[in-house]
């Protein structure tokens, strides 16, 4: 059975909030509002409560996940951050940009989807911070539909979705943007490629730290 909680979007209820950090921390799914879109949580760190999330979305296992985190620290002791990394962050944190910056062997090889690199953004949503914050792990969290189908919005979709699949929905009202994160690859801060579009456009991001950057093959031909 999934349960459903009511959270506010600006003051979340802090026995919600530790109800749901306590279903993380004990290798459950706990899906949760994001100004993007809603995730599908878990904790990052344990193989086998990732492992949970590409059977409930139906993914391929090879999909690396975003490592959702609640500040620049904590992704310090995920990825290693390169000066750039660290002044887009400084910049669009809390905001809809994940980094791919090379993987700290903490991160399991699951949750990389095979590889040697890992995304990790934070997220502009008192809720989302609240629950890593108080799970005390980072979060890996793709959306909260099942693979294929369209990313959810709010908790009724992900209700539709993913009831009986998971844990916990943490309905926090509808997302403020809509659409998924902008994922920039800086494993080579010299070579910024862009691998997916999203809330964030690619002259801000030039304009930010005064170079440009590049677009991944799949990526052109696409509106920018």
């Amino acid at each position: 059975m999934t349960i459903q909680a009511t959270v506010d979007r600006n003051e979340p209820n802090p026995h919600i909030i530790n109800k749901a950090a306590r279903i993380i921390q004990a290798g459950g799914l706990v899906a949760f509002p994001t100004e993007t879109v809603y995730g599908l949580g878990a904790d990052a760190l344990n193989a086998e409560a990732v492992k949970k999330i590409y059977v409930a979305k139906g993914r391929p296992s090879d999909k690396p996940l975003i490592l959702h985190v609640s500040s620049i620290q904590q992704a310090s002791g995920l990825v290693e951050m390169n000066d750039t990394a660290r002044k887009l962050a400084q910049t669009f944190w809390p905001g809809p940009l994940t980094l791919v910056l090379p993987a700290k062997p903490c991160i399991p090889s699951i949750t990389r989807g095979g590889l040697n690199t890992a995304g990790v953004r934070m997220p502009a949503n008192v809720p989302a911070l609240e629950l890593i914050r108080a799970s005390r792990t980072p979060l890996a969290a793709p959306s909260a539909n099942i693979s294929g189908r369209p990313s959810p919005k709010d908790a009724e979709s992900v209700y539709r979705d993913m009831a009986g699949r998971i844990d916990m929905i943490l309905d926090g009202g509808s997302t403020v943007i809509g659409i998924e994160s902008t994922i920039l690859d800086i494993t080579n801060p010299e070579r910024i490629i862009m691998l997916r579009l999203g809330a964030i456009g690619r002259e801000e991001i030039e304009s930010s730290i005064g170079m440009m950057i590049e677009i991944s093959a799949s990526m052109r031909g696409k509106s920018l």
